[in-house]
């Protein structure tokens, strides 16, 4: 896929792929791409809604959510501190994976379907179909965010 040319053209040294970071959530899903975690959700599908709150001390609340396998999840993302948030979801090694992309390419810009940048004091939406069972994490990896603990899992059951 399209996400393995980028890691190619940055292990070979390139400059990240810019994508913008203000993208409309319906202009991120316009492919719904089968992740390990899921695929991009539709408005129209979504069975509830979850309120995310980010803070500069690097948290989530909550940092724990449990959902059914089968169930399209809203994130609503509010972003409370005076910083650039995000929240991104995957499992543990693509959250890994996309944290070293971060490091190498601090700046680079992004706007997937499992991906929110949200400036300070906005909020912003993930609209996810949770398709897989298993624990995933969401994290923020702007800067050092993710080492400093801003991450939380969520727990896909059947």
């Amino acid at each position: 896929p399209l996400r393995m040319v980028w890691l190619g053209a940055a292990l070979a040294g390139l400059a990240p792929p810019a994508h913008a970071h203000d993208a409309a959530p319906a202009a991120q899903a316009s492919i719904a791409e089968q992740t390990d975690w899921g695929i991009p959700g539709k408005a129209g599908d979504a069975t509830r809604t979850i309120p995310i709150r980010m803070t500069d001390d690097m948290r989530f609340t909550p940092d724990r959510l449990t959902v059914r396998s089968g169930e399209t999840i809203r994130f609503v993302i509010k972003n409370a501190g005076k910083r650039l948030h995000e929240m991104v979801i995957g499992t543990p090694g693509a959250i890994a994976e996309h944290a070293a992309l971060m490091k190498k390419f601090p700046k680079m810009e992004h706007a997937e379907a499992h991906m929110s940048h949200v400036r300070a004091g906005q909020a912003g939406e993930i609209l996810w179909h949770f398709n897989r069972t298993g624990t995933f994490e969401f994290a923020c990896l702007v800067g050092r965010h993710y080492e400093q603990g801003m991450r939380g899992t969520i727990e896909v059951k059947p």
